[in-house]
């Protein structure tokens, strides 16, 4: 049985002959009621080859990579469905520093169409951003990922499950030593009791220091498995 309205039933086909998807990246007819068509979907960098532990890209995949072995995160494992590269990075930037939502639903679908890891968490916690930086953008771009991904996925969603209690400046302005710095006690975990396996939600890792001191958090909170999802990871730096 169908849980979608009668109004968004007749609303949906409607809107596609009114406003037709088009392509975010090349301007063609969009495909499958995505802002994306299929040759350009076709050109998105998939995450197939990867590290259980981080997700960063390998040449093949692999339980723990070279960093992991030496120094392994403090969550327990990670899953991130596309590399961070053309085009979908352009994809990211456009919805997380200029403010094109469309591109965020696009992202947001394309995440909710891949392959989730089994068992999944109770619940996803979306990265939080400082009050500050939420009035400046007017969105947080992870939880804004997050709510289709959790209705996708049966889940339910955290998003108090962590707060930012102290403004930090932009991760992507630092190098990797620098970010670990930036972020250090920088969240903290509710004060209401989590579930055992949780799973933190932001759109890209890159050196994944934000991820780890989230991490942290919640495993000093009770959590004990804690997974970190991204929609992109980036390669070694």
């Amino acid at each position: 049985m169908s849980c979608v309205s009668a109004p968004m039933r007749v609303w949906r086909p409607l809107r596609r002959m009114l406003l037709p998807a088009r392509c975010l990246l090349c301007g063609a007819p969009g495909d499958a009621d995505r802002d994306l068509c299929a040759a350009c979907a076709a050109e998105l960098p998939r995450n197939a080859a990867c590290c259980a532990r981080c997700a960063i890209p390998l040449p093949a995949p692999a339980a723990l990579c070279g960093a992991c072995q030496r120094r392994p995160p403090p969550w327990d494992a990670a899953w991130a469905p596309f590399r961070y590269a053309w085009p979908l990075d352009h994809l990211v930037t456009r919805f997380k520093f200029g403010g094109n939502l469309a591109a965020g639903r696009t992202l947001a679908m394309l995440w909710a169409a891949a392959a989730a890891p089994a068992p999944l968490p109770a619940c996803l916690v979306p990265v939080p951003l400082h009050a500050q930086r939420l009035r400046t953008r007017g969105y947080n771009q992870a939880l804004e990922l997050a709510q289709p991904l959790a209705r996708a996925l049966g889940l339910p969603l955290a998003p108090r499950a962590l707060r930012r209690v102290r403004a930090t400046g932009a991760q992507s302005e630092l190098g990797a030593v620098a970010r670990r710095r930036n972020v250090r006690g920088a969240f903290a975990a509710a004060d209401a009791q989590l579930p055992a396996h949780v799973a933190v939600l932001d759109d890209v890792a890159t050196t994944g220091a934000t991820l780890a001191e989230c991490a942290r958090v919640l495993k000093r909170a009770g959590v004990a498995r804690v997974e970190v999802w991204t929609l992109a990871r980036a390669a070694a730096p």
